[in-house]
């Protein structure tokens, strides 16, 4: 028995979890809507797990393997976005779980000191109950923390998500076969970061990557990346030679979004080794107008951004090319289509940052052709993620500001 009023996520006490949980079994779609962003915003707010957020798993899991649940597609969503955050954020590598384990070691502790901390503050409160929306002890608590502290508690609060939806792991690659292609799709999608159940995960995600939906055979192809290659040790019986069989057929596949996986994988699996088809092919989506495909739940369907990502993964023989095909891109895009393309066209330019007062002329040619290119696209300076990237690597941080120093 949970005692949710024990836990907590964004807003407090986490005594309403429960009842969202069950309204997404409503057969009102208004109800199961209401619900579905109600828990995106306590147990999953802006990213952020909290103690609720595992907790509220094994019953999500239960929703996702009960064919009777209404929208499983929109479950399984979430606990995909549970276990891991923003999976845009993770490309082109794949999920980081020994370094998350390294961030969330001893927050065990900090849980178990923060409930006797929120237990001593209940104690001196009056008699009166708190509303489950107020600030709780545990909140209290956090104002007490060093940074690092409180970054390893929330890494905690993360990594238990992460272990809690990977015990679905055995659901997932059953839904694989499921009549719904978004649903098979969106199973291969969370198959792709738990990199240690690879072996378990690859024989049913090569079936997916042939299936008759593209998207679906699409989207099992990233996930075959993303799971890496097999680690010294793995079984003799590891399908090595099927993957590279299925990946090298995908990559001659009639359909385009096919190709576009088939690259993915084999830049992610094989590097600089992977050859210059596969970078013919992602330069390709650099260049195409209609690189967005909803269905594929990678980089929110940004097929054009993910490209830019995988052909870092080649190494330097195709940097020029990819140099140049970012530049002619940037000034026709906007918001998030245009940050993965700039993202990469920065890390390509500045292997470092600008030391202050660096002048425009000490630039190299391809730092002042990036700069003159980003002081014309209006765009890119949309999203104040972008802010970040420039102010990191000593650039101005706006627009105005660029195109005078690139005057200058």
């Amino acid at each position: 028995m949970i005692d949710w009023a024990d836990l907590t996520h964004a807003y407090g006490r986490a005594t309403d979890v429960p009842d969202q949980i069950r309204a997404l079994r409503s057969a009102d779609p208004n109800i199961r809507d209401k619900a579905l962003h109600s828990l995106y915003g306590s147990i999953f707010h802006q990213g952020t797990r909290f103690e609720a957020s595992a907790y509220a798993v094994p019953f999500l899991l239960e929703l996702v393997a009960d064919p009777e649940t209404p929208d499983r597609v929109a479950v399984l969503g979430l606990l995909t976005q549970l276990a891991i955050g923003y999976g845009e954020q993770l490309l082109p590598s794949g999920y980081p779980l020994d370094s998350h384990r390294a961030t969330a070691a001893g927050g065990d502790l900090l849980l178990a000191a923060g409930k006797e901390f929120a237990d001593d503050d209940d104690d001196e409160e009056d008699d009166e109950e708190d509303d489950w929306d107020e600030d709780v002890g545990l909140f209290d608590y956090l104002q007490t923390l060093e940074p690092e502290d409180e970054e390893r508690l929330f890494a905690y609060f993360a990594l238990k998500a992460y272990d809690a939806v990977g015990a679905g792991l055995p659901v997932f690659r059953g839904l694989l076969a499921d009549e719904n292609a978004r649903l098979r799709a969106a199973a291969a999608y969370a198959l792709a970061w738990y990199p240690g159940e690879r072996s378990a995960s690859l024989p049913p995600l090569l079936r997916a990557a042939v299936d008759e939906e593209p998207s679906v055979a699409a989207t099992a192809l990233v996930a075959i990346g993303l799971l890496g290659v097999p680690s010294s040790g793995t079984p003799a019986s590891e399908t090595v030679s099927e993957t590279a069989v299925v990946l090298g057929a995908a990559l001659d596949d009639y359909r385009d979004v096919v190709r576009w996986g088939a690259a993915i994988a084999q830049s992610r699996l094989r590097g600089p080794e992977a050859g210059g088809r596969v970078a013919d092919e992602l330069l390709g989506w650099i260049a195409r107008d209609d690189a967005s495909y909803e269905a594929i739940p990678f980089n929110d369907g940004d097929l054009r951004g993910y490209a830019a990502l995988a052909l870092r993964e080649l190494g330097d023989a195709h940097a020029d090319a990819l140099f140049a095909a970012l530049l002619a891109r940037l000034p026709a895009l906007s918001g998030m289509q245009a940050l993965p393309m700039a993202v990469v066209a920065l890390r390509i330019a500045y292997p470092e940052p600008l030391p202050v007062g660096t002048p425009f002329t000490a630039l190299d040619d391809r730092q002042q052709r990036l700069l003159r290119v980003l002081a014309d696209s209006w765009g890119v300076w949309e999203l104040g993620n972008f802010l970040e990237f420039v102010s990191h690597y000593g650039l101005p941080r706006s627009r105005k500001d660029m195109a005078a120093y690139a005057r200058a």
